[in-house]
């Protein structure tokens, strides 16, 4: 699992870009809604999350918040410990967009904190920016 100083470092950082969420200029016919990338981490005390795992939380925590819709694949990432070690963990992305109102907000804090709780990790991963949408 990540350090918490490489986790702490991480948020700084996101947080630092969240100042630029203001409304952009969008072409005609699309609208400013917003993009969020999560990170969830597969690395758990015992073992790993398991493909059935990850599917019943994706059933159960996920989509009932968004059942408009919503993406993920699986990814990998790498990091350096604090011994210079590269530590490689598997990982899923989910990728939503949404009107970015309250309701999106809370369910996006609920479906992490489930995460973390269900499979005892010390952090998820939310990337968030502004996108033009249209369909």
């Amino acid at each position: 699992m990540p350090s918490l100083r490489f986790i702490a470092l991480l948020h700084l950082t996101l947080l630092a870009g969240c100042a630029n969420l203001a409304p952009s200029n969008c072409p005609g016919g699309s609208q400013t809604w917003v993009r969020e990338e999560v990170f969830f981490g597969t690395d758990k005390p015992g073992g790993k999350v398991s493909a059935e795992e990850w599917a019943d939380f994706l059933g159960k925590s996920v989509t009932p918040r968004f059942p408009q819709g919503l993406t993920v694949w699986p990814a990998s990432g790498q990091w350096r410990d604090a011994q210079g070690k590269i530590v490689r963990e598997e990982s899923y992305v989910l990728t939503l967009v949404h009107s970015g109102d309250t309701t999106a907000e809370a369910a996006i804090k609920a479906l992490t904190l489930d995460y973390r709780q269900r499979f005892q990790q010390e952090a998820v991963l939310r990337v968030r920016s502004n996108a033009c949408v249209s369909f």
